[in-house]
């Protein structure tokens, strides 16, 4: 008998048959014992890109060293129950929780059954399970874990903030100053995406993806973008590949500015605030120059891009890296020489190598910890395998090393954005989705870089051209839990710190 806890991914496949259109990726079903095991092999180092669900399904997205490009796993639901991923591989729980929320499904042996995203308020049970109506519950009838010692207190903060912030409810467990435990408590901005995907047309879907998480809007409009075109085997025009890298790399450099900033202001050093705040601006008005838009909501579109590069375009953004070279090397000497910054960011909110990897976690929460993964390099999407960047990281996963993979980005997406520039391609923009025939329906997955991490974005395409499913994954939900770990052992002070360099999405968690 073969044991399939030692099976590898790539054996456990070998020989199966892929379900037909699903693009660009292969999609296989499997039984629960295969299932199980690929669980086994997640917790053996493989890594966990997505886990949802479906009308009589669920699915996971894995990646591993023996597979040459990620793959799709599809697990029918028998009995309304599926086997636990989460009680071999940790990551899957919080996702596994928010299925069982959603379709009313159980996760047979899950280590954690309690409600994620459902907090009593929806009236009806299983949304989209179809289960009927329940009755409410109250949304404070929670029970956090439980955590045994002497000298031992809890402190409660949020979900309302004093801020202008998305809600959430942060559980402290402190001995004195320092945290013994964190526990979130998420949902409450809970939107129902996939319900209000279901059925809608592509032009309405991709509105709504690129709504998901607003300050991440071109890279989940680029995500839905390369998953429905995967899904209907269309290819975009060139000259749109490479406006929507532009765009993108725009995105990166003014959320990573208005990060660098937000940070040292949570340590009280409100002048790199206030420059990083000013240097940001000018980001935001060369994107609006330059696309129409200061976040550039609603310009990428599936089958290309909506708008063409505004008529000085070329010079403002060539104006805008001359400024950004010529000015963020000052605030970086700035960050680097202010000793009572240092003291704050330094050995600050460490989190080990070894979560980074187990959690899978991407963007400048991984990078910081040895995570080398970015999804321009791999799997890799056009136009980045023509332009040069290297993957900025850092080993010593604290505050600090968050902070340098941000500033290191900066960098690089203002060199991106100069090759993309001389390199821009002619042509049109847009190969057009609107009227696609019946026979174009499919599936397609798609991983797409933003500037927290890797965006995955799965579609179903109906017969009729609408959006059958379709599921997108915020790279917070693998950060949202490492912060819990990293926050361990620091003086309930540092917190906002720490919180801030994760900067996890609560809109793009709370789907």
């Amino acid at each position: 008998m073969i044991d399939m806890a030692q099976t590898r991914i790539a054996d456990l496949l070998a020989g199966r048959t892929p379900i037909a259109d699903h693009a660009p990726w292969p999609r296989y079903d499997v039984d629960a014992l295969t299932w199980d095991a690929i669980g086994q092999q997640l917790a053996a180092g493989a890594t966990l890109l997505g886990l949802w669900g479906d009308a009589d399904a669920v699915h996971a997205a894995v990646t591993s060293a023996e597979l040459d490009k990620p793959c799709v796993m599809s697990l029918p639901v028998r009995s309304g129950a599926f086997p636990s991923l989460g009680r071999h591989h940790p990551p899957a729980i919080r996702l596994e929780r928010a299925i069982c929320d959603l379709y009313g499904f159980t996760a047979t042996a899950a280590p954690d059954t309690r409600a994620w995203l459902d907090h009593g308020a929806w009236r009806v049970a299983a949304p989209l399970g179809g289960k009927g109506a329940a009755a409410p519950r109250d949304p404070t009838d929670y029970e956090f874990r439980p955590v045994h010692g002497e000298g031992l207190h809890q402190i409660p903060v949020g979900p309302v903030h004093a801020g202008i912030i998305e809600p959430g409810h942060f559980r402290f467990t402190a001995n004195g100053e320092t945290v013994v435990r964190l526990e979130e408590r998420l949902g409450y901005v809970h939107k129902g995406i996939d319900r209000l995907m279901a059925g809608a047309t592509i032009e309405q879907a991709a509105r709504l993806a690129g709504r998901v998480s607003g300050d991440s809007t071109v890279a989940y409009a680029i995500a839905f973008s390369q998953a429905v075109e995967a899904a209907l085997s269309l290819a975009p025009t060139l000259r749109a590949v490479w406006l929507r890298a532009l765009m993108a790399e725009l995105e990166r450099i003014a959320n990573h500015l208005g990060d660098i900033g937000a940070i040292c202001n949570d340590a009280s050093f409100s002048l790199m605030h206030a420059h990083c705040g000013i240097l940001r601006e000018e980001v935001l008005r060369a994107s609006n120059l330059c696309f129409g838009h200061r976040l550039m909501m609603d310009r990428v579109v599936p089958g290309g891009v909506a708008v063409d590069l505004a008529p000085g375009g070329i010079a403002a953004l060539h104006e805008l890296a001359g400024t950004v070279k010529r000015r963020f090397p000052e605030l970086v000497e700035l960050y680097d020489g202010t000793a009572s910054l240092q003291q704050r960011t330094v050995t600050t909110g460490k989190l080990s190598a070894e979560l980074a990897r187990q959690y899978g976690a991407g963007g400048f929460v991984g990078r910081a910890s040895g995570r080398a993964f970015d999804a321009r390099k791999v799997p890799g999407y056009a136009p980045y395998p023509d332009l040069r960047f290297d993957v900025a990281v850092r080993e010593q996963g604290d505050v600090d090393a968050r902070v340098w993979v941000r500033i290191a980005e900066i960098y690089q997406s203002v060199a991106l954005i100069e090759q993309i520039l001389a390199g821009l391609p002619g042509g049109s923009l847009d190969t057009g989705v609107a009227g696609q025939s019946a026979a174009n329906g499919g599936e397609g997955l798609a991983l797409v870089e933003g500037f927290r991490g890797d965006v995955l974005a799965w579609v179903r395409v109906a017969a009729d051209g609408t959006i059958a499913r379709c599921h997108l994954r915020d790279p917070s939900w693998f950060q949202w839990p490492l912060l819990e770990a990293a926050v361990e052992g620091n003086i309930v002070a540092d917190f906002p710190l720490c919180n801030k360099s994760f900067n996890c999405s609560y809109s793009g968690h709370d789907l």
